[in-house]
């Protein structure tokens, strides 16, 4: 497992930009992104629209890869 951020592309909206995550934290957005039947720039744009100005594109999607599993783990219980 790949504890540091690694440097990963994506095309938001048509412009290509960087995000760097951990390798976990990738794996499960894209999981999440297959599991809602969108591609993963598709899921990155959502994601970006809805944080606000003081997030980080890359900290909004660990909080909403972290969100959506607490979601899960709630409704099991």
């Amino acid at each position: 497992m790949n504890a540091r951020p690694v440097k990963r592309s994506l095309t938001l909206r048509g412009h290509r930009t960087s995000v760097s995550l951990e390798d976990p934290f990738w794996r499960a957005f894209r999981d999440i992104a297959q599991a809602q039947g969108k591609p993963i720039n598709v899921l990155a744009a959502e994601i970006d629209e809805g944080r606000g100005v003081d997030a980080g594109l890359a900290s909004a999607i660990r909080v909403y890869v972290l969100d959506y599993y607490q979601k899960i783990a709630q409704e099991r219980s």
